[in-house]
């Protein structure tokens, strides 16, 4: 009998660790920098949902091979979120200069790239717990956040291959309604 318990909690622990903001939660509202194309633009996620749902990204640094690759395919389906309604914004702990050439560059100059400070990284949970360059980093989440300001999908996963896909697919839902 006791290994049922112990079963489960084996079972438990298996299973990949969640964001802490689940669908239904309130976003956390910021104002931040980025960039788009290279030019440094002020971001409001208050003011990106009055145009509709925002899919907020978080990476955990600009030019490393998993974030080049998540921000080309974003890039390339722009047009399919922007058919959906949707905002798309990328988010990280990097500065702004670095943001500036990595919009240019691996988004292609097609949406925002804002820098997170501690308290959105604490706001989203999405603090990865190590550095890189000598900076902390966040985890590779994302987040489709409906108009009223709730997270309407989550996904967390530090292999960027299914974010695109995922969030695309929530958006079109959510637009489907």
């Amino acid at each position: 009998m006791r290994l049922l318990p112990l079963a489960a909690l084996a079972l438990t622990l298996a299973v990949p660790a969640e964001a802490a903001l689940a669908p239904g939660a309130v976003a956390p509202a910021f104002s931040t920098r980025g960039a788009v194309a290279g030019k440094v633009v002020a971001i409001d996620l208050k003011q990106q949902l009055r145009k509709g749902p925002v899919v907020l990204y978080f990476f955990p640094a600009a030019f490393t091979s998993g974030c080049n690759a998540e921000a080309r395919a974003f890039a390339e389906k722009v047009d399919a979120f922007k058919a959906a309604g949707a905002t798309v914004i990328g988010m990280s702990a990097d500065n702004v200069a670095d943001l500036q050439r990595f919009s240019a560059s691996e988004c292609a100059g097609k949406f925002a790239v804002a820098s997170a400070g501690p308290a959105v990284i604490a706001g989203y949970d999405v603090a990865l717990g190590r550095q890189v360059k000598g900076r902390d980093v966040t985890s590779r989440t994302s987040y489709v956040i409906g108009q009223d300001g709730r997270v309407k999908f989550v996904h967390a996963d530090m292999n960027p291959a299914e974010h695109v896909a995922l969030t695309l697919a929530a958006v079109q839902k959510l637009a489907a309604r």
